[in-house]
């Protein structure tokens, strides 16, 4: 083969393993989006369900659903509703509204005295526990977020709601403030993992070859050459 040739084929050679490094970065890339590792910032509101951080997770009659009664000026939660042996919850016990949107908390008159009082620091306090029923009770919430709240005489019972409002709000993909879980940097399924190592190791191989190749020459040769 002439020295001519040799650079062909040497030339050839680089062409191909420069095409085959950059398909197995496309590749990589590709694969590590469509598995979530990349874009996005995993904020709250639409990101995922609400992240109420195990406040519920006792709660008899709650079973993960949160109603949704956004695009409605007034939404009522009912409050002695049979659950956890007795009249002891609050239905729907989660529920999402829009920003300014009216809750009223409407009591059944069973399962003795009850109030409406946020866990924690909130703007929810009905005062002492009534019994009587009707709408004893209602709040306009005026910011975005989760507002737990319980019964407290019946709170040892499971007797707790939480409030879903507006879009900016911790989910449970995302964690964030008032969540109390689900926080940390986002977990790279290991599918990605393994593709990223794969990928890096034809990249390695592949650069080495060219290195080696042009180091040392070469017999290679491209269609037509001969």
């Amino acid at each position: 083969m002439t020295d001519g040739s040799v650079d062909v084929s040497r030339r050839a050679f680089l062409r191909t393993a420069a095409g085959a490094t950059a398909a197995s970065a496309a590749t990589g890339t590709a694969a590590a989006q469509e598995n979530g590792t990349e874009g996005g910032d995993g904020g709250g509101g639409g990101g995922g369900p609400p992240d109420f951080g195990g406040f519920l997770d006792q709660v008899g009659n709650f079973d993960g659903t949160t109603v949704d009664a956004t695009g409605q000026d007034s939404a009522t939660v009912e409050v002695g509703v049979q659950a956890n042996g007795g009249a002891f919850g609050f239905g729907p016990p989660a529920i999402h509204v829009d920003n300014g949107a009216t809750v009223q908390f409407e009591w059944t008159g069973e399962g003795g005295g009850h109030n409406v009082v946020s866990q924690g620091e909130g703007p929810l306090d009905s005062g002492d526990a009534v019994s009587s029923a009707g709408v004893n009770y209602e709040h306009t919430f005026e910011e975005d977020g989760i507002y737990p709240y319980v019964c407290v005489p019946h709170e040892g019972l499971g007797m707790k709601g939480a409030i879903v409002v507006g879009t900016d709000y911790p989910t449970v993909s995302s964690g964030g403030e008032g969540g109390g879980g689900g926080g940390g940097s986002p977990q790279v399924p290991s599918s990605a993992k393994t593709l990223g190592v794969a990928t890096s190791f034809v990249m390695v191989a592949t650069l080495g070859l060219a290195y080696f190749f042009i180091r040392y020459g070469g017999d290679y040769e491209t269609p037509g050459d001969q």
